[in-house]
């Protein structure tokens, strides 16, 4: 028997567009004072009022369905994004990880508003469709337009850093990259056995092995440079991978959700590499540089993968949940 239909579940993902949109306000209106750099921080003032119009449009569609936001989500949301804020604030790198995390956020965004495209389309419901499409639109050029001041993110860690020991810092960003790598495989250890989607399980066990040839190559280049991985962040990001099950378990429609995060993990890790290939190469590491050219490439090509699979996992988190056209 159907538990749900399609127009519940509309409304469902414009509240959770609604959500994601008031932690990428807070973010937005911290972020310009954290850029480190003029050009990143018009960026960002630019799409602060465009988020804020996101957020206005979102609203106003949900609530002329006869949806609501929801106050929980809302709080628990700008706490997220306090936490991003503090995150950025405590890191020696700033400029390079704000820029990181803020192009992951723009792919979450984009790939959570093609979802709520595709069950508009389902539900008859032109009119959200093209609000959706609009805003896609532009959160995927805000990511692209970090994407293309990713020299400059690195300019403005490295002025900040200009006594520091070269080799010191790549080591540092090598450990912080095998220590993403590390989160990277709970996701897709998860996505592997239980995305409830045949096509994106498959997608997510072949990026797995190749996490793993990663994951070595890392600790390789980290060992020529005399340098180890971080026992301490892999801990963290170990423990924090382990709370995939336990987030997928508590929404029903996990592969949707599973195949938006995945596609925004791609971006974090994509970026990160970018940063570090620039970073490497202006201290004179072309060997460290090459890599994260190298892994950079694949985390793109495993996000399009991940983007190919969205019509499959929409069909398949609507059918878990029983809804009804």
């Amino acid at each position: 028997m159907p538990t749900s239909t399609l127009d519940e579940q509309l409304n469902a993902y414009l509240a959770d567009a609604h959500s994601i949109e008031e932690q990428a306000l807070v973010q937005m209106r911290a972020a310009p004072d954290l850029a480190g750099d003029d050009e990143l921080a018009a960026a960002f003032r630019t799409h602060l009022d465009e988020t804020e119009g996101h957020l206005r449009r979102v609203r106003e569609r949900l609530e002329a369905r006869g949806g609501a936001p929801s106050r929980f989500k809302k709080i628990v949301m700008e706490l997220g994004g306090k936490g991003f804020v503090w995150f950025a604030k405590s890191q020696p790198d700033t400029p390079g990880k704000l820029a990181a995390h803020a192009t992951s956020y723009e792919a979450l965004e984009q790939a959570s508003y093609e979802m709520l495209e595709r069950v508009a389309v389902r539900a008859g419901d032109e009119q959200t469709a093209q609000l959706a499409r609009d805003i896609r639109a532009e959160e995927h050029a805000m990511r692209e337009r970090l994407e293309h001041l990713f020299d400059r993110a690195v300019t403005a860690s490295l002025l900040a850093h200009q006594k520091d020991d070269p080799t010191e810092q790549i080591v540092g960003y090598l450990a912080d990259a095998h220590a993403l790598e590390m989160q990277s495989t709970g996701l897709l250890k998860l996505g592997a056995r239980k995305a409830g989607d045949s096509e994106l399980e498959r997608v997510m066990a072949a990026h797995l092995e190749e996490t793993d040839r990663q994951k070595a190559e890392l600790e390789q280049r980290l060992e020529a440079l005399g340098g180890s991985t971080s026992k301490l962040k892999d801990a963290a990001m170990t423990m924090g991978s382990l709370n995939w099950g336990a987030f997928f378990q508590g929404h029903p429609d996990t592969p949707g959700k599973l195949a938006v995060f995945a596609f925004a993990f791609e971006h974090l890790e994509m970026a990160g590499y970018e940063l570090l290939a620039r970073t490497a190469a202006r201290l004179g590491d072309e060997d460290t540089a090459a890599l994260a050219r190298r892994i950079a490439e694949q985390e793109r090509d495993a996000a399009q993968r991940i983007q190919r699979t969205f019509d499959h996992a929409v069909d398949s988190a609507l059918e878990a949940q029983g809804v009804a056209g």
